[in-house]
């Protein structure tokens, strides 16, 4: 057997066939472990990373899974370095910016499906739970969208006067609430409910229209508007 060449690993040859599967035929025909194992070259060199990449998969159940898993909880695995969180949290960071990038430009919203497609790249691999305000003057037109609090959403929602300040500076008219549900469903809860009412009543006695408050899950979301739940 021919000796590998001076200063390359053994497992090069592999790493090199993975790369150039992928730059040929993309990622749709390789399994996940595979993709993993391909970011996992960039973070720990010369090294077979396969066992790892299985071993990841094994404990998380899928590489969605793997990406969003805390922290703490991926360093529990043996080899899981600070250089390998440092990237795989990079990828859903990159996701989410650019499906953020398909919105760049908007400038003008007149209803519930317009404001989910801005929204709803906001919260791709997002942990906990977010809040984002979406504000538009009375004919639509895009004045502002931000995340308003990042945490416990009951919280949030209950602490009205950090809403409604917003607003008032975007000088809005109309607004749109949005926040992620972590546990992967889209169902408003009775706290969602009771709280967005009561800041639709505030923002009606301010002349400002709470059009609709859409809850995120898993690439779904729940119109509070459309399902009857807030006038």
């Amino acid at each position: 057997m021919a000796e590998p060449e001076r200063g390359k690993g053994v497992h090069d040859g592999h790493r090199g066939r993975v790369k150039r599967q992928f730059l040929d035929h993309g990622g749709a025909h390789m399994e996940e472990h595979q993709i993993l194992e391909l970011i996992l070259f960039y973070a720990i060199p010369r090294r077979d990373v396969n066992p790892l990449a299985h071993q990841l998969i094994d404990r998380f159940g899928s590489l969605r899974s793997v990406l969003d898993a805390p922290e703490s909880e991926l360093k529990r695995i043996v080899g899981v370095s600070d250089n390998v969180v440092a990237l795989l949290k990079l990828f859903p960071e990159m996701s989410r910016r650019y499906c953020m990038a398909e919105s760049e430009g908007v400038e003008i919203v007149t209803s519930t499906e317009e404001a989910a497609r801005i929204l709803q790249p906001r919260f791709v691999g997002a942990q906990e739970e977010q809040v984002y305000l979406l504000c538009t003057d009375a004919k639509g037109k895009l004045l502002g969208c931000q995340r308003i609090s990042q945490g416990a959403v009951d919280a949030v929602l209950l602490d009205q006067r950090r809403i409604v300040e917003k607003a008032l500076h975007w000088r809005a008219s109309q607004i749109y609430l949005a926040h992620c549900h972590v546990n992967g469903l889209a169902i408003p809860s009775e706290a969602d409910v009771s709280s967005t009412r009561r800041l639709a009543h505030v923002f009606r006695s301010l002349g400002i229209r709470l059009n609709d408050h859409l809850i995120f899950a898993d690439g779904d979301y729940i119109s509070m508007a459309q399902s009857g739940l807030i006038d």
